[in-house]
């Protein structure tokens, strides 16, 4: 057994801190979890008894953000259409009908702890292409400083290949990755990863912990499970290279109990991912080092002053403003005498950036007609070089 993971502990103990202190919170709910496999029907008792653990968190003052399975799952029971798999258009139009259902369910849920949820439909490419990535994240971040929890799908009724070949395994770890979140749990049909499939080899161990997703890691991953779930451990380890790569640690738990989070606290048996910095640290490396410049901010002495301070950077401290970028793309941030003081993602695009350079933040909506926010570079999609 490589060092890099650690073979059979103890079915329980007390939760990791990874879990305790963690202030930012993805869970990933699967269809087989929330739909009966006989009837298509919700398991309302499972799913009461999620929101309330979810309603437990929100109380110990985390952000929770839900990725949710189902909706086509509960609308192909609801339009009585046949077993098996499905057409393109009928998964398309069983979304339609199932998003209804399952997003009424979580509001009723929800309602009974005094909690308001939120649908937030995404596709792949909300969470990959930058300017996309920029509003999906603003419009989840926004939500969960009102306090509201943000009920994320994959948007099936116009997705396309999502539907055959997608799962929400990987799109909850872009989520997380998107808001910076501290854990990402997947629940499953199993209780985390093993030597082997256990149901096919009853001599296989449970791995407890793994610090590096390896070659023999991956090798452990069995295939996809049911015909309401298309994750299987194999798409697990894909999201946990997402999740370890944005410094987001991620557990692997069964889902197959009622209060599975809570479970979680009370030191159930689990797989632990961890990743080897924080989110914050993650991100910027990414911005530092992986990204392509496409402009130059040119700022002035106040303005850097102030990002030297953790400040983000305003229009007013930006006198001059070079290249062709789009909102989210890398530009580098330089003072006035030319040193390069860091690179950042832009919150607008060159010709907005050109047309309020050194004006206030709150003359941008009426110069451009709208507003993205006070900042050109938030303080949160900056790197700035060290001294």
């Amino acid at each position: 057994m490589s060092k890099k993971a650690s073979a059979e502990a103890p079915a329980k103990a007390s939760a990791r801190a990874e879990w305790t202190n963690a202030r930012r919170v993805v869970v990933k709910i699967g269809s087989a979890l929330l739909a009966d496999r006989a009837t298509g029907a919700l398991k309302a008792e499972w799913l009461a008894s999620l929101v309330d653990d979810v309603a437990a968190l929100k109380l110990a003052g985390k952000d929770v953000v839900l990725v949710s399975s189902g909706a086509v799952a509960l609308g192909r029971h609801k339009l009585g259409m046949p077993k098996g798999p499905l057409e393109l258009e009928q998964s398309q139009a069983s979304a339609a009908v199932g998003q209804i259902s399952l997003a009424h369910a979580y509001e009723e849920l929800a309602a009974r702890h005094g909690l308001i949820t939120a649908q937030v439909l995404l596709t792949f490419g909300d969470t990959e292409e930058r300017r996309r990535y920029l509003n999906a994240r603003r419009t989840i971040e926004t939500l969960l400083e009102y306090k509201a929890i943000p009920v994320v799908n994959e948007n099936d009724t116009v997705a396309t290949a999502e539907i055959k070949y997608g799962d929400n395994d990987r799109l909850s770890a872009r989520v997380a990755s998107m808001v910076s979140a501290d854990c990402l749990v997947l629940l499953s049909d199993i209780d985390g990863l093993y030597t082997a499939p256990p149901a096919a080899d009853p001599s296989a161990r449970h791995i407890p912990l793994v610090t590096e997703i390896t070659a023999e890691i991956e090798a452990m991953a069995g295939d996809a499970g049911t015909e309401l779930s298309k994750g299987g451990m194999k798409t697990k380890i894909e999201a946990g290279k997402i999740a370890l790569g944005a410094g987001t640690n991620m557990v692997i738990t069964t889902g197959k109990v009622l209060h599975p989070l809570r479970a979680i606290s009370e030191g159930s048996k689990v797989t632990w991912f961890l990743a080897k910095s924080d989110p914050v640290t993650a991100k910027k490396r990414w911005i530092a080092g992986q990204l392509e410049p496409k402009g130059t901010l040119h700022i002035d002495a106040g303005a850097e002053k102030a990002l030297s301070t953790g400040k983000s950077l305003l229009p007013a401290g930006v006198s001059r403003v070079e290249g062709s970028f789009d909102r989210g793309d890398a530009v580098v941030i330089r003072a006035a005498d030319g040193r390069e003081l860091g690179r950042g993602l832009a919150a607008y695009t060159k010709d907005e950036a050109d047309r309020i350079k050194g004006r206030k933040s709150a003359e941008i909506e009426g110069i451009l007609g709208f507003v993205f926010g006070d900042e050109l570079v938030h303080r949160d999609d900056m790197a700035l070089n060290r001294k």
